[in-house]
Formats: C-alpha cells, sequence, structure tokens
C-alpha cells in the first residue's frame, strides 16, 4: 500500500507540472479528489487491510489527500495572480495621449421626434410625465369609463399578463394617475411604448409609441385641441399642415374624434401607408367625459379638459417619409444609420 501511494504522489506532481490552464488544473482535480478519483480508489482499497496496516495506511492516504488539496488551492492562486499581473502589464502599456477613436452613431427617429414634441409643448406650458409599461385593469380601462365586459374593449387585443396585469394598450393608462398627482388645473404630456396584437403591414404594429396629452381647466373647448395641436404640428414640420377632425368613439371623451394630417408621403394622393386615401390617422382626441373626470377626482360641473393620443412612430413616418412603420423595429442599421 505504501508504494501505491508513494506512486499516486510522484504521477501527481508530474501531472501538476503540464497544468497550463484552470480548465486543465480544474480537471486534475476532478481526476484526484472526485467522488470517484484516485483517492477514493485508493481509500477503497484499505479493505483489503486489517488492523494497524489498515490504520496506518489510511493515514498516509489523508495526509496525501490534504497534500493534493493544498497544492492545488496555490495553483490556482498563483493562475489567478499571473492573470491579473498580465491585466495590469496590459493596462500599463496604453497610452492614455493617443486621440480617441470617432465613434458614428445616430438617434432612433422615434426618439427623435418624441425629444422635439417633448419640447414644443414644453414651451406651451406642459409638464412632461413618465409612466409604466405595465398597468393593471383599472388605469387601462376602467378609470377611462371601460368597464369589464364593456365592447369597447374589443377595439383593442391586449396582451395580458400571468399576474392579471397586462401591457399598456394605449398611454391613455396614465391620466387617471396624473389627475390625480396635479388635480386641476392642469397640462401635461406622457409618451411612452403600447402593445397590441395586431396584424403587422406597412402602416400597424404591435408595439409602438404615443404621446399622450391632457389639458384640464375652466372653460376649455374643442378649439382648444386644435389649436394646440396644429401648432405642435406645424412647428414639426416646419410649415402648415391640413389637417381633418372625424368623428370617433372612445369612451374615455365626449364628443369623440379623430385628427388626421394630409398624407405627407404621397402628397395626398394616396399610398400603402395610408391605406390609399391620402390621409393618416394620427391622433385620437376629444373633451375628456365628465365621469373620467370625476374618477381622477376632479369635479367635472367646475372644470373641462380636452385629451388626445398622438401617434410618435405615425409622426415620425410623416417626419422622416419613412414609408414602412416595419422598419423602425427591424434593427436594420442601414435604415436607421441616416438619422443622426
Amino acid at each position: 500500500m505504501e508504494q501505491k501511494i508513494t506512486a499516486l504522489r510522484e504521477r501527481f506532481a508530474f501531472a501538476l507540472s503540464n497544468v497550463a490552464d484552470p480548465v486543465a488544473l480544474e480537471a486534475l482535480r476532478v481526476e484526484y479528489l472526485g467522488k470517484k478519483g484516485l483517492l477514493a480508489d485508493l481509500m477503497q482499497s484499505l479493505r483489503e487491510l486489517s488492523g494497524e496496516g489498515k490504520k496506518q495506511a489510511g493515514q498516509f492516504i489523508n495526509a496525501l489527500k490534504n497534500e493534493v488539496e493544498q497544492t492545488i488551492r496555490s495553483a490556482a492562486e498563483a493562475q489567478q495572480k499571473a492573470e491579473l499581473d498580465k491585466l495590469v502589464n496590459g493596462a500599463k502599456q496604453y497610452d492614455v495621449t493617443l486621440p480617441e477613436r470617432t465613434l458614428h452613431g445616430s438617434y432612433h427617429p422615434i426618439s427623435l421626434v418624441q425629444r422635439e414634441v417633448e419640447h414644443i409643448f414644453v414651451t406651451m406650458g406642459f409638464t412632461v410625465e413618465e409612466y409604466p409599461e405595465i398597468v393593471d385593469d383599472y388605469h387601462c380601462f376602467e378609470a377611462l369609463n371601460i368597464p369589464k365586459h364593456h365592447p369597447a374593449r374589443d377595439m383593442q387585443d391586449t396582451y395580458y399578463l400571468n399576474n392579471g396585469q397586462l401591457l399598456k394598450t394605449h398611454t391613455s393608462a396614465a391620466q387617471n394617475a396624473i389627475m390625480r398627482k396635479y388635480g386641476a388645473p392642469l397640462r401635461a404630456i406622457f409618451p411612452g411604448r403600447c402593445f397590441r396584437n395586431e396584424s403587422i403591414d406597412a402602416c400597424h404594429e404591435n408595439t409602438f409609441f404615443q404621446m399622450e396629452g391632457i389639458m384640464i381647466d375652466r372653460d376649455i373647448s374643442i378649439a382648444n385641441l386644435i389649436y394646440f395641436m396644429k401648432t405642435m404640428l406645424s412647428e414639426v414640420f416646419q410649415q402648415d399642415i391640413k389637417v381633418r377632425l372625424r368623428p370617433g368613439f372612445f369612451p374615455f371623451v365626449e364628443p369623440g374624434f379623430e385628427l388626421d394630417i394630409s398624407c405627407l408621403i404621397c402628397g395626398g394622393e394616396g399610398c400603402p401607408s395610408c391605406k390609399d386615401s391620402g390621409w393618416l390617422e394620427l391622433c385620437p382626441c376629444g373633451m375628456i367625459h365628465p365621469r373620467v373626470l370625476e374618477m381622477g377626482g376632479i369635479d367635472p360641473n367646475e372644470y373641462t379638459g380636452f385629451a388626445f393620443g398622438l401617434g410618435l412612430t405615425r409622426l415620425a413616418m410623416m417626419r422622416y417619409g419613412v414609408k414602412d412603420i416595419r422598419d423602425f423595429n427591424s434593427g436594420n442599421l442601414r435604415v436607421l444609420a441616416q438619422f443622426t
């Protein structure tokens, strides 16, 4: 048995001398110290001995085991130190006086439009608010006068989560929280990402960006809504923009409208982006329903207000002449690199 132990010690020393990296060192550890390793086999062979010989052999094997463990531990520490020294020496060789590399990047076109629109509304006295992408049913629907089983819920194919919450289908989900945060009078916009399970085509995506806006005060009317929207669009496009209002049904506004913009991609002649109509749906809007004001803690007998949901994604299409909405989420660098 003593000869076996001596031979195993010499074999280990030779194997260790050929270890060059942490992977090989770990393999050596498993070979000798693993549950089915060489030292475990040696311990099993003690059954062949008896009496004092068995006790003495066990002590020799344990001593070898401790020796192997300590040697491998020291080797691992030495490898780590060598790697750290290599990194440090490499850092010392870096010349901080070298000129920086020029990196070319770009902002996403929707980010550019969002920042521009935010600036325009801030100059008109609006505050900019943020709101989570994951919301509860109350804020996304019930607080907007859309109770459970209301047919208006069929207008938006919603992504529900296992915990009962959902991905917000519109930025209107923030209205109740913002009203309760500030009360009246109030001017606020809250941009954000929205999600709907839609069929994707040149002008529809299942994830898109909107900017909700509300203004609440005494004697607010539709005229105020049209003024602010036309002012914003004229600032963005640096020209007078042709718009139209169509009646639209949204439970949280009364009356409700669809604000369309003349398609700037085709000049109003008709194209896939505007479904060959010459008009692009840009902004559902209207006067905030009294019930929504009431649920937001605002007295509808004293205050009125308007709300709009501006489509930032479609606005970016018009602003930069992007014909296919799918380009925005494509990750195609050739498409996005032009927006510096």
